[in-house]
């Protein structure tokens, strides 16, 4: 009779032929034990910086709908702005409270400025151009390198 993956590995590791895990695994493994779990209340530096960016937007994007945003000649409608600004308003309070959600959702949306900017900086590569692209690249790249750590750090179930 045949036996499953499981039943196979099981008879492995009893025989002892199971290799140890590589380097890489074993550099993961130290930086795992390296992460401090965060304390209760405590915000990790670069989910604040996140949190207060998504907040200036949300009140952006409020203040520019108070001012009478218009498209196509006709004024745009609450209904077409308040998604976004819910959006941004339940983000910044996720950020705020340091959920795993929220920092999820603003790695979300840096990823997508990053493509975004990218591609058009390569697609319409006048001068101008690029170098808005860089200034939103670099800075948008660099707030999403900080919080993989952060994350790292807000998902650790608390050490005993």
């Amino acid at each position: 009779m045949a036996q499953s993956s499981r039943q196979r590995k099981k008879a492995r590791r009893a025989a002892g032929t199971i290799k140890p895990p590589g380097r890489s695994e074993a550099k993961n493994q130290a930086v795992r034990e390296s992460l401090e779990p965060l304390a209760p209340g405590e915000r990790p530096g670069a989910v604040t910086v996140g949190a207060v960016l998504v907040t200036g937007l949300a009140i952006f994007v409020l203040v520019r709908y108070l001012g009478g945003v218009s498209f196509q000649g006709k004024r745009v409608e609450f209904a077409q702005f308040a998604p976004l600004l819910l959006i941004l308003v339940m983000m910044s309070y996720g950020l705020w409270r340091a959920r795993y959600w929220a920092v999820l959702g603003l790695q979300a949306l840096l990823g997508l400025l990053i493509v975004y900017y990218g591609v058009t900086a390569t697609l319409f590569g006048d001068l101008q151009g690029v170098a808005v692209a860089l200034a939103v690249v670099i800075p948008s790249g660099y707030l999403f390198y900080k919080l993989v750590k952060a994350m790292a750090r807000i998902q650790m179930p608390e050490r005993s």
